[in-house]
């Protein structure tokens, strides 16, 4: 089992970043994964293009190389152009070529841009920018200035850009070329002109081989020299369906009495099928409604047209009165068009008694309490009036065993009220907790299980959601034990609503998000190991020295004996019975999650090939 597990943690592959393409529009008030590309380990600066199109507002070289802050010259060769002040065809393609660098957590080429006229940030990320960046980024870095922006405005303008990893690299690819789309571009017409492979396009966005691609977003270019545009690619609507070809059939007026017959006839026997499937649509709609109120569980479509915030009815019935409450939210038609179920909506002073009016004997953490509503234990979230509606979303669209189950909301009266979630309470409480009772230590079964559970938890938020979401707020205060001792992950998108999850920046947390703030699955991949650790050990470290010199014998160095001793006095002195070769492969897995460079650790994946052989 020992060499088979070490031989399994040798063979895992690291894996690279990806940027991952963002299909809503640029002028879509909400982040979205791909809304912006991630730094990554490899190189945080580098030279690269983007690709601009002529407009009647900059129809010249000289037009666009001054919005660009360049010189012309640079423009001219670069493009097969002569003049500064020839004119270009309204759309034509202009390679620009830019400085891409690293600022905090995001690539990002840097410009400057002085408003023309009176606008809106919209108007310019979108109509100036062509979406080389969305409008809410723009906003983001000039949060200083009004929402309309008046002539003279000075703004900076973080472009989109991105410098290829260290498997783009290898592979040969020298630039990633931010490219907007419009109307027809689609990865065939974008390979040929680029004259690249479609699944070098498709794997770099990390797009499927079927998957749409929209106008007014980007996408990365892989390219393995200076780019050169093939303007010769013609852009065609999509075939037209093929009609088979008709025979003209001469009417005798011997067969007219029939023919009218057979029209009457038809008629009425296809109102009579409308109308019978219109009463069965009816009756079978009645029942899933009720189905659906009695499971009071919300269910949003994702949103995918931009709308202003504005005061709405409330989807979700009161328990007392069963009367809607306006709340000022930013829902979109597609989301209300969606609502499939409603989540229960209790009123603070129910709150209030289930928690004995937020005793502090019922907190559980800084912003959470237990409480009791309906002889039922329950955990009270304390949020922000106005991060709950993306926190309820981003639980509308997960359903898993091993993540906590959202039950109810209870929103505050105004936008300075806070506002409560209502989620399910496992019985045992928080690994943490369990991991420091002496009284009743966890069995080395339940620890497995418990490990295989975390996994499980990270993969589907890694693997099977789309956009794919990171947790970034993985340990064991974050994650709680039913009383069958199975796992279940909570916090689960509060890092967007509140900036960092609870007990984010507390304990040894990876060294590339406390630098950079990187938001990436490898975050989840350091914590989970670190998570490894406390579970073989039950010890907490608050700064990762006690672990980092616990676990140095598993770097090599020590004879069988002494390593194995070492791993015993490294467990948990409560664990009376466990398989050491078990205990040596959690060690060793753990040590691989917690290596300092991302690159080095294992996907979840690879993990849960390891864990998978132990449940």
């Amino acid at each position: 089992m020992v060499y088979l597990c070490l031989l399994i943690l040798v063979s895992l592959s690291s894996s690279y970043a990806q940027q991952f393409y963002d299909q809503s529009d640029c002028g879509v008030e909400a982040s979205n994964s791909g809304s912006r590309y991630i730094c990554n380990m490899f190189q945080n600066s580098c030279q690269t293009f983007l690709v601009y199109r002529a407009n009647p507002n900059f129809q010249t070289v000289s037009n666009v190389s001054d919005l660009f802050r360049m010189d012309s010259d640079q423009l001219l060769g670069l493009n097969n152009l002569t003049s500064p002040s020839e004119e270009l065809k309204p759309g034509r393609e202009v390679i620009i070529p830019i400085k891409c660098s690293c600022s905090g957590q995001y690539f990002q080429a840097s410009f400057s841009y002085t408003v023309l006229q009176n606008t809106s940030y919209s108007e310019v990320a979108c109509g100036v920018f062509e979406g080389l960046l969305k409008s809410f980024t723009l906003k983001e870095e000039n949060m200083s200035q009004e929402n309309k922006l008046v002539v003279g405005t000075e703004l900076l303008v973080p472009l989109r850009c991105a410098c290829p990893d260290k498997l783009a690299s290898s592979s040969g690819v020298k630039y990633l070329v931010t490219y907007p789309l419009i109307e027809g571009d689609r990865p065939v017409i974008l390979s040929q002109k680029f004259g690249i492979s479609p699944e070098d396009f498709l794997s770099v966005n990390h797009l499927a081989t079927d998957e749409t691609v929209f106008p007014n977003t980007t996408v990365l270019v892989p390219l393995r020299a200076a780019p050169e545009l093939n303007f010769n690619i013609q852009y065609s609507p999509p075939p037209a369906p093929t009609l088979l070809p008709t025979i003209a059939v001469e009417k005798s007026n011997r067969n007219a009495k029939l023919i009218k017959k057979l029209y009457v006839a038809g008629s009425v026997v296809g109102f009579s099928l409308l109308l019978a499937a219109l009463i069965a649509f009816v009756i079978l709609y009645r029942r899933a409604l009720r189905k659906w109120k009695r499971e009071k569980i919300m269910s949003f479509t994702a949103l995918s047209s931009p709308i202003s915030c504005s005061t709405v009815r409330s989807p979700f019935k009161s328990s007392q009165t069963g009367r809607s409450s306006p709340i000022s939210s930013c829902l979109s038609p597609d989301i209300l068009a969606g609502l499939k179920y409603s989540l229960f909506n209790y009123s603070i002073e129910e709150l209030r008694r289930a928690t004995r009016d937020f005793n502090e004997e019922n907190k559980i953490g800084s912003q959470a309490y237990r409480g009791i509503i309906n002889n039922v234990e329950v955990m009270i979230k304390q949020m922000r009036f106005e991060d709950t509606s993306h926190v309820i979303d981003v639980h509308s669209k997960i359903n898993h065993i091993n993540i906590l189950n959202l039950k109810a909301v209870s929103y505050g009266e105004n936008h300075m009220s806070w506002s409560y979630l209502v989620f399910e309470f496992p019985s045992n409480g928080c690994l943490r907790g369990c991991l420091s009772s002496p009284s009743s230590p966890i069995k080395w079964h339940w620890r497995t299980q418990i490990a295989f559970d975390i996994a499980t938890g990270l993969h589907y938020l890694h693997c099977c959601t789309f956009p794919s979401c990171a947790h970034l707020g993985i340990n064991t205060r974050n994650i709680f034990v039913t009383a069958n001792w199975r796992a279940k992950l909570s916090n689960i998108g509060t890092i967007s609503a509140e900036g960092f999850s609870e007990g984010n920046d507390k304990g040894w947390v990876a060294p590339e998000y406390l630098l950079h703030r990187s938001a990436s699955e490898k975050v989840d991949i350091f914590a989970f190991g670190v998570v490894l650790l406390e579970l073989i050990s039950a010890r907490e470290d608050i700064d990762g020295k006690s672990f980092k010199e616990s676990i140095k014998f598993l770097g090599g160095g020590a004879s069988e004996g002494g390593f194995l001793e070492q791993l015993r006095s490294f467990m948990d002195p409560q664990l009376e019975d466990y398989p050491l070769a078990e205990a040596l492969c959690l060690a060793v897995l753990a040590k691989a999650c917690v290596e300092d460079d991302p690159l080095h650790r294992p996907s979840i994946d690879d993990i849960m090939k390891v864990l998978a052989r132990m449940v």
